[in-house]
């Protein structure tokens, strides 16, 4: 009898010892046939509190709820054996104290079965960084554009610009680093900003908007496939125009309804004589 090959999921480890070597592929997953089909090629999914706009249609991630998070980590788990999962803790789920952040990061890590969660935050959030990571909770950290922090920063925009923004990152990012992050992700940060940060900090990052120096990359997934709309960022390139697509499936299904040519008598069940 032949043994069945099972596949092992890329550790938390084994992420952070790939500091400087071969860049990291990661790419966001909110549902299990998505995780299936980018399981194979990349190393890390990160199920992320993005799934607010680009699944539920929030103007911001601010609505989504811990209860989200774990339902869509939960897919991607199911759906995925290779890549490493990590889930993020939402806006108002682990703010308040490293005492909540605990308990909000245990319970997605007991009811997804993720390898680890992220959270927004520099600085301020290192001492709940070290509490999580001292316990037991793999976490990666994320600097520079924060989204859960949009309202107060006033939208959507690139940082790094000033010296005294520039400082702020890269304080920030050594703060996550030193507190036990196993990786940071630098989002919609100046280049040269995210390049210096990527060669001072001992822990891998993965820019989103930042650099191609960092030692990974990730990407929203409906971005890259042309999935979320007309818009997308500057840093985003679209490997393919799925919405095209969708569109015109869409467009020939109806034609087809309306014309009485769907279903055919090939889609119906029929009599046994008829077959």
């Amino acid at each position: 009898m032949s043994t069945p090959t099972v596949t092992k999921r890329i550790g938390i480890p084994e992420i952070a010892r790939r500091k400087g070597e071969a860049p990291l592929v990661c790419l966001t997953a909110y549902t299990t046939p998505m995780a299936r089909l980018l399981d194979p090629h990349v190393d890390l999914l990160l199920v992320g509190d993005s799934l607010g706009m680009v699944v539920y249609g929030f103007p911001t991630t601010l609505p989504v709820t811990l209860a989200m998070m774990i339902a869509h980590g939960a897919a991607v788990v199911r759906g995925s054996a290779r890549a490493a999962v990590i889930v993020d803790l939402p806006f108002g789920s682990y703010q308040e104290s490293p005492e909540q952040a605990w308990r909000a990061a245990a319970q997605v890590m007991a009811e997804t079965g993720a390898s680890g969660v992220k959270l927004e935050g520099g600085e301020d959030m290192a001492p709940t960084i070290r509490f999580l990571a001292r316990r037991g909770i793999p976490v990666c950290g994320h600097v520079g554009l924060m989204p859960q922090a949009v309202q107060s920063a006033g939208g959507f925009r690139a940082t790094g610009r000033t010296e005294t923004e520039a400082g702020r990152i890269a304080a920030d990012a050594a703060a996550v680093a030193e507190a036990g992050a196993f990786a940071v992700v630098i989002e919609g940060t100046l280049e040269p900003v995210a390049r210096a940060i990527t060669a001072s900090v001992p822990v891998p990052t993965i820019g989103i908007g930042a650099s191609a120096g960092c030692d990974g990359q990730i990407l929203v997934t409906e971005d890259l496939l042309g999935l979320a709309g007309p818009f997308a960022p500057r840093f985003v390139k679209r490997y393919a125009d799925l919405g095209a697509a969708v569109d015109e499936a869409a467009r020939e299904y109806a034609a087809d309804v309306r014309a009485r040519r769907f279903p055919g008598p090939e889609h119906c069940y029929l009599p046994k004589a008829a077959e």
